[in-house]
C-alpha cells in the first residue's frame, strides 16, 4: 500500500514539473508566432471574383 503513496506523490511532482516548465516557456515567448505575420502578405485576402458569362440569349426567347 505504501508503494501507491510513493507513486502518486512522484507522479504529482513530475506533473508539477511539467506545469512549471510549460508556464516558464509561455512567459519567455516560446510559443509566439514569428513566422506567420511575415508570410501573411503573400496570400490574397479574398479570391478573385468570377466574371458572369451568362450573356448568351436564352433558348426560349423568340425573335420578332
Amino acid at each position: 500500500m505504501s508503494v501507491f503513496f510513493i507513486l502518486i506523490s512522484a507522479s504529482i511532482l513530475i506533473a508539477g514539473g511539467f506545469l512549471l516548465a510549460f508556464l516558464w516557456s509561455v512567459k519567455n515567448g516560446q510559443f509566439d508566432d514569428d513566422y506567420t505575420p511575415s508570410v501573411r502578405m503573400l496570400f490574397d485576402d479574398k479570391p478573385a471574383r468570377e466574371k458572369n458569362t451568362t450573356s448568351t440569349p436564352s433558348i426560349n426567347q423568340t425573335n420578332p
